[in-house]
């Protein structure tokens, strides 16, 4: 069968090389590339063009990663609550204070967030994989949810600049998608009640509704309806001071461009 492991183990056998050497050549680890090589992880986009590239494959080694990906990637025992949620929810709703929203996330801009230094490769190359498979399930589906995001304009201001550029450019083109919204609050507000925090409310087929809240450790989905409505009206009053869509979109294209 000419799963990804195999074509791997075969093209570095023809060229008779290590792990290590293939590792260097593309610039992961070579311990990652064991892992591809044994099926418990798949490359991401980048990492698979570069094996190609370094292989003279074309795009074999590509299509074979985006098949194996196709599998899904379990995860994390604490997060599947909430993922259940977005795979059946019909609204999504997220508030983000410092960071991008991990379904808006390009590849480069997650694994900046992941590799912090905390994570061993293998443990960054499967919540990235598991990352930009929750998108693709998410944003991609048959049927998928309205998803509304409001963002401080803060967390567009994180990271290195050409990072910065490339994920600012992705927000643009996704928020201008129908069916997903994409706002800013701007820096004049001051004060607001998103201070306090991120958070995500899912709207279920049967009209009910769930919150999210996440914090160092691990994530919990709350079905209090107490603590739901107080996460709705928190972002109502979030919802309010963020700027429209369109004037949102114009001030992400002016940071993008001041870059």
């Amino acid at each position: 069968m000419n799963t990804l492991p195999v074509i791997l183990k075969r093209l570095r056998a023809e060229r008779a090389v290590t792990q290590d050497q293939v590792a260097e050549a593309v610039q992961v680890s070579g311990s990652l590339i064991a892992a591809f090589e044994t099926n418990r992880l798949v490359p991401q986009a980048d990492t698979a063009e570069r094996l190609d590239a370094y292989f003279g494959t074309g795009d074999e080694i590509q299509k074979a990663s985006a098949e194996a990906r196709k599998q899904g990637r379990p995860s994390p025992q604490w997060f599947r609550p909430w993922r259940q949620v977005e795979d059946t929810a019909t609204t999504l709703r997220y508030f983000q204070l410092s960071l991008i929203p991990g379904l808006l996330q390009t590849e480069a801009y997650a694994r900046s967030i992941l590799d912090s230094g905390l994570r061993s490769a293998r443990e960054v190359e499967e919540q990235l994989a598991a990352r930009m498979e929750r998108q693709l399930a998410v944003l991609d589906r048959d049927d998928p949810p309205v998803c509304s995001f409001v963002l401080d304009v803060a967390a567009l201001r994180c990271g290195d600049p050409q990072l910065t550029k490339a994920q600012l450019l992705h927000l643009a083109d996704t928020g201008a998608r129908p069916g997903i919204f994409v706002r800013v609050v701007p820096e004049t507000v001051g004060m607001y009640p998103g201070r306090s925090g991120p958070f995500a409310l899912g709207t279920l087929d049967n009209g009910g509704m769930v919150g999210y809240l996440e914090d160092f450790f691990e994530g919990r989905v709350l079905a209090e309806p107490g603590r739901v409505t107080a996460l709705d009206r928190t972002w109502q009053a979030v919802s309010a001071v963020a700027l429209p869509r369109d004037q949102s979109q114009d001030l992400i294209l002016g940071m993008v461009r001041d870059l």
